[in-house]
């Protein structure tokens, strides 16, 4: 779906502010207000726009994690994206240990293979070791059979620069909001060349 010069202005302020009214967002785009009602439900209703609130446990907020890795876990051929979700994602065990220690992952393709991507938050580096050899690797193995993994590759990341394209928290970030002298010009939407 394209968007019209009215969505991006409404997107871009909902980037700009995610707690911003409709009211406030008609005064700061001259866009009607019932007009930035409508479209910013249709927007949510086709999926286009999503709220949620992020708790920063790292190095910007709580400092209850101060270790983070990105692995990759590639999957032995077979094992499907599908028999994945089928299997992973409605366990109850699995949902808890991710809401707790997982601050993204995706699923993806690496070599034909079904891989899983992490990145998993621990108190410190020993941490990381204990929550992904002694929870991650032995619920995926029984779930999906003691020979699942094929790979693993690890990386540890140090320093968070970028999020979802416009929130860059040690430059334009305070109090929760993208900075008001903060360029319309530099937040994204859907301005792909």
């Amino acid at each position: 779906m394209g968007l019209d010069e009215q969505q991006r202005k409404i997107i871009r302020e909902l980037i700009r502010n995610p707690r911003i009214s409709d009211n406030k967002i008609s005064k700061r785009t001259g866009i009607p207000v019932m007009t930035v009602n409508r479209k910013r439900k249709l927007l949510e209703e086709k999926m286009i726009i999503r709220y949620y609130m992020s708790l920063d446990k790292g190095e910007f907020g709580m400092h209850i994690f101060r270790a983070k890795n990105l692995y990759v876990i590639k999957f032995k051929i077979g094992i499907t994206r599908e028999q994945y979700l089928r299997t992973m994602e409605i366990q109850p065990k699995w949902r808890h240990f991710n809401s707790k220690y997982v601050s993204l992952a995706y699923l993806g393709e690496k070599e034909g293979h079904l891989a899983l991507m992490i990145i998993l938050d621990a108190r410190d580096e020993s941490h990381l070791v204990e929550e992904f050899n002694g929870k991650i690797v032995p619920f995926l193995r029984e779930k999906l059979g003691d020979d699942c993994i094929e790979d693993i590759e690890t990386t540890a990341l140090s320093k968070l620069i970028r999020v979802h394209h416009n929130y860059l928290p040690y430059t334009n970030i305070e109090k929760g909001k993208i900075k008001d002298s903060w360029s319309d010009n530099d937040i994204f939407v859907d301005e792909v060349e």
